[in-house]
């Protein structure tokens, strides 16, 4: 059997789902007509298991997997480590700082874009992103250093 890009990417979200399922037991899953806290995380890991499944079913129309290029792995590392340290860093700092540096990072530092464009159009994306969250959805964000 020849191995397809997709027969990897759907046995991992498989897998995904399936660790998913494992570790929410804990949580309560409820009724239908008031769902606990274990229901959106089983019925995400479901879905994941069934696109996964769907992936796997479909694979021989994508390419095979020896014809993938990996020769953006150096960006996805890059891109992958600035997340990692931002995410360490995110209870601490808050989400407004952290989040303007970690794009502004990837997109001066990995992507070379322009300084103040990259600078402006960060600051312009998480402010509006924390006005949504915090004063439209009243969902509260860590304020980290600046304070609640």
């Amino acid at each position: 059997m020849k191995l397809y890009a997709d027969h990897v990417a759907g046995g991992f979200f498989m897998v995904l789902g399936a660790v998913v399922i494992a570790l929410s037991g804990d949580l309560p899953f409820g009724q239908m007509s008031m769902p606990g806290a274990g229901f959106m995380p089983v019925l995400i890991a479901v879905l994941l298991i069934v696109f996964g499944a769907a992936l796997i079913l479909r694979a021989r129309e994508n390419r095979p997997f020896s014809d993938i290029g990996w020769d953006d792995g150096r960006h996805a590392a890059q891109v992958l480590a600035i997340t990692v340290v931002a995410v360490a860093l995110y209870a601490t700092l808050g989400f407004v700082i952290t989040m303007t540096l970690m794009m502004a990072f990837i997109l001066i530092v990995i992507e070379r874009r322009n300084v103040l464009r990259a600078a402006a159009y960060s600051v312009v994306v998480v402010v509006t992103t924390y006005v949504v969250f915090v004063h439209l959805l009243q969902s509260p964000l860590p304020g980290g250093i600046l304070g609640d």
